[in-house]
């Protein structure tokens, strides 16, 4: 007898209605997508559970994986037994002794299938007592115990569990449509995109590069800020617009004090047609409020007029300190503090505005017409693919 299974749990996916299976089919697309490089694992479904059949796999690698995957809970290593009194009691002392340094446990069995004769109460104390008979120096404890054995007895067979572990909870990547994030290179936007993806959103990216002011090794970090947000869901493609020309037009033709906001309107323009053509259907920025001039509320107000797109902002109401902390949680903040500039940090205003007026850039931008160079810089715009696959092949050139 073997651990041979992973035990799925769903967490706030449970409480979908009707459109719930949509959601479940989605979880199982991405958890096999993330584990099918593992020879032979096979993921399953049954009533209110999925099941990651290990097939003779070590499980830790495979549970690494799962952890990150948004739509999942907790997750059990579990042993999958028949449907027989004798087979579940070897199954529960197995995943008892399994808990070496337990002092205390706890038996609780749910009947899913009425099929099965004994009903759950009475399961409690026959594996109890048979765990207790045979067992040494191990005492029943039913409010603090150690280690509490699970045991699910559905109609296709019995699962028994003795631990779980917590992951990220959420809903499956897919489920929520999908978002352009506008990624800079900072702390902050990789966070945002990771916050989207755990609400289900697929994400697209877009980085605005201003070479030479800007350096190809500052592109190459968003490359590689955007590999690391692929552990979390699919592969993302990233949108490289050449921002030089129009950065420049925009900061020798408009007023200084305001030439950072309608900089930001020209990226929400650009970031508009991209979503048109690639039929997404929001923003996803790492704006935090009163952070910096261009996140104050006017600001915001007066770069919301260019696109009626939504704007996904999920560090709206967060500090400083609470994204760097999600930033290191998540392997981008020693990424993305590495020194090199982006397009947002160059030509910076001496008094950039904080309560600029809609009334007023629309005047400024009706003196001048951005359209052909805006024009011509959405034909430069490179598009480069980024899989998790392109991680671990990195990784693996970076040894030899």
């Amino acid at each position: 007898m073997n651990y041979d299974h992973i035990l799925i749990r769903y967490g706030e996916m449970a409480l979908k209605g009707k459109n719930i299976k949509q959601f479940i089919i989605k979880l199982q697309e991405n958890i096999h997508q993330k584990i099918k490089h593992f020879e032979g694992v096979k993921v399953i479904r049954t009533q209110g559970r999925m099941f990651v059949l290990l097939n003779g796999n070590e499980p830790e690698p495979i549970i690494e994986k799962l952890k990150n995957v948004f739509g999942i809970h907790s997750l059990s290593l579990a042993i999958r037994v028949e449907n027989s009194e004798e087979q579940i009691k070897e199954g529960a002392l197995y995943a008892l002794k399994k808990e070496e340094k337990a002092k205390t446990f706890k038996v609780t069995v749910k009947r899913i299938t009425k099929d099965f004769p004994i009903p759950s109460q009475q399961m409690n104390q026959i594996l109890g007592g048979h765990l207790l008979t045979n067992t040494d120096g191990i005492t029943v404890n039913v409010h603090e115990p150690d280690v509490e054995v699970r045991v699910e007895i559905r109609k296709e067979a019995t699962y028994i569990t003795s631990g779980s572990i917590r992951c990220r909870g959420g809903l499956p990547v897919g489920t929520s449509g999908k978002s352009l994030l506008l990624l800079s290179g900072g702390i902050d936007s990789p966070v945002a995109g990771f916050l989207a993806m755990k609400r289900g959103v697929q994400l697209e990216a877009i980085h605005f590069h201003s070479p030479p002011f800007t350096s190809e090794r500052a592109k190459q970090k968003v490359l590689d800020l955007t590999q690391t947000l692929t552990k979390y869901g699919k592969s993302i493609k990233v949108h490289i617009v050449p921002f030089t020309k129009l950065q420049q037009e925009i900061f020798r033709e408009m007023p200084n004090d305001y030439a950072m906001t309608i900089m930001r309107r020209m990226m929400f323009r650009i970031s508009e047609r991209i979503c048109e053509q690639e039929e997404i259907l929001s923003l996803t920025s790492g704006e935090n409020l009163g952070q910096v001039a261009s996140q104050t509320m006017q600001s915001m107000h007066t770069i919301n007029e260019v696109t009626n797109y939504p704007i996904i902002r999920p560090l709206i109401a967060m500090d400083k300190q609470e994204v760097i902390e999600i930033s290191q949680e998540i392997g981008t903040y020693e990424t993305s503090i590495q020194p090199y500039e982006d397009c947002c940090t160059i030509f910076v205003p001496k008094s950039p505005k904080t309560k600029p007026k809609r009334e007023k850039v629309n005047y400024y931008e009706s003196h001048h017409d951005f359209t052909p160079t805006m024009e011509e810089t959405i034909k430069g715009i490179e598009t480069i693919k980024i899989t998790e696959k392109t991680v671990m092949d990195q990784s693996f050139e970076d040894l030899l």
